[in-house]
């Protein structure tokens, strides 16, 4: 131990001497000599195998249904594989950075300096990390029984921590303690330049976390940078984490941009242009949301100005509803599990498989009566692109008209429901993609974080400002990804006027 307390002394006068003028770190410049590794090394992705070959097993031995995703994820979430009598090293390049306080005590490596293919979280108890593992440092990781001053420590543990594969030390998946970060971790004198994998929102998936991915075609959405000035996370709401909406323009899929408030970049404004960002895919604190965490604000490139937000409707307030009904649905004449027909509803779907259903449910998630939803669980859908457009309504001839209809979900996740108007359409299936679709802004819609039992009133929305003959759209996007596959519920839609 005394010679331990002697390198750390000297370990300490030398990142001093290291450091530059204004507490800033950087990395020490030394000479690294390849470990001489006493063990196989393997890959990240076999080390993932590994683990889900043990998850299945203990599905077996608890009977567990192993086709059953709900119950697979739910053993997933608890399980851990202890690696001590484990002889290998895991390598991989890292991909995270402390060095602008956006990560704490971990490491992000990925298997390869680009096309990576699988990424691992590592728990050191040590701050800050960066001077020592740079960007693109190939790295090994100890995944067996280690020493420090020739006394065993035990080896470490693999498991899902906040919804991501994580590797520390017990069952409880720990920091390794700073102490012994070196009994475990060793340094390559490789340093690659990391290339982002190019993906967009809607391939995101689990074998896509802990990778260093890029986005492009993206912007933050409207609310925070055109209609206000939101920064990364220096808001007064920003308890922890600051998360930002981020829209890929092409789809309009969004995904969460997840900053620390302990960032030294939290109070810099969200870029209101348009381009790509490059961070590590990751989930948030709860492991159910996917969330990107970028390493700086260097990330974020919007060097484009022509932004792709929707047209919005907004007629102003409406005062109360006029007597004569122009068009009315409680889907009480429908057919449970069928789609939706007749009325002169069209019920087309753009992309993907799933159509809106009527279904009549009890309990606390209850229909009102009988509603028609929308879903892609287990579809299998790369991509569910939905729609549920009205007849024909004529704003030429009426006055004062209203819309009105109450919406609902269950675990709406990541995906979302678009209320359109449009009076260019001719109503055949096949324009539906080239037809303008305006947002009607002022409908309320059900966030994903409003109770799944309750029925959302869209309030009154003014439609006497718009023209000719048109129709209102109820448009889903979603997909057969755990994170985008969410149910909504709609009803009690009326169209009125004076």
């Amino acid at each position: 131990m005394k010679l331990f307390q002697k390198l750390s002394v000297v370990a300490i006068l030398f990142l001093i001497i290291s450091c530059v003028n204004d507490d800033e770190f950087s990395t020490p410049v030394l000479e690294i000599t390849d470990p001489d590794l006493d063990g196989e090394i393997i890959t990240i992705a076999q080390l993932a195998n590994l683990y889900e070959q043990a998850v299945l097993s203990e599905a077996d031995n608890l009977g567990i249904n192993p086709t059953s995703v709900t119950d697979i994820t739910a053993l997933r979430s608890t399980f851990r594989l202890d690696l001590s009598e484990t002889n290998r090293y895991v390598e991989g390049f890292v991909i995270s950075s402390d060095a602008s306080g956006n990560w704490f005590e971990e490491l992000i490596i990925q298997d390869a300096a680009s096309n990576p293919t699988a990424g691992v979280r590592v728990l050191i108890d040590e701050s800050p990390l960066f001077t020592y593992y740079e960007v693109g440092r190939k790295v090994f990781v100890k995944l067996g029984n280690a020493t420090l001053d020739n006394q065993a420590i035990g080896g470490l543990w693999i498991g899902d921590s906040n919804g991501v594969l994580t590797l520390g030390i017990t069952d409880n998946l720990d920091k390794i303690p700073a102490p012994a970060q070196f009994s475990f971790m060793q340094r390559s004198s490789i340093i690659e330049e990391i290339i982002p994998l190019e993906v967009t929102i809607e391939d995101f998936r689990n074998e896509l976390e802990n990778i260093f991915v890029k986005l492009t075609d993206v912007q933050f959405i409207k609310e925070d940078v055109i209609d206000g000035s939101v920064t990364y996370a220096g808001e007064p709401l920003d308890e922890f984490d600051g998360e930002r909406e981020l829209v890929h323009c092409a789809t309009g899929q969004s995904t969460i941009v997840s900053t620390s408030t302990f960032a030294n970049f939290k109070s810099i404004l969200l870029p209101d242009g348009r381009g790509s960002i490059s961070g590590v895919l990751t989930r948030n604190f709860f492991g159910d949301t996917y969330n990107l965490a970028i390493n700086d604000p260097e990330a974020v490139i919007f060097d484009g100005t022509d932004r792709c937000d929707p047209v919005e409707i907004d007629c102003g307030p409406a005062s109360g509803m006029g007597e004569n009904i122009l068009f009315e649905e409680f889907f009480e004449s429908q057919t449970n599990n069928n789609p939706i027909m007749g009325s002169g509803w069209t019920n087309y779907q753009e992309e993907g498989t799933q159509a809106w259903e009527a279904y009549t449910s009890t309990g606390q998630n209850a229909s009102l009566g009988r509603s028609a939803r929308i879903a892609s669980a287990f579809s299998g859908d790369a991509r569910t692109v939905s729609w549920l457009i009205t007849p024909p309504i004529d704003f030429i001839s009426n006055t004062g008209e209203t819309l009105r209809f109450r919406t609902s979900n269950s675990f709406a996740d990541g995906s979302r429901l678009t209320i359109l108007f449009s009076n260019d359409w001719d109503g055949d299936v096949t324009t539906i993609a080239a037809s303008t679709w305006d947002v009607l802004a002022a409908a309320d819609i059900v966030a994903d974080n409003d109770f799944f039992g309750n029925w959302i009133d869209s309030g009154i929305v003014d439609l006497s400002c718009v023209t000719g003959t048109g129709y209102v759209a109820f448009r889903y996007n979603g997909s057969g990804n755990a994170s985008f596959d969410g149910t909504y519920e709609l009803d009690e839609i009326q169209i009125k006027a004076n």
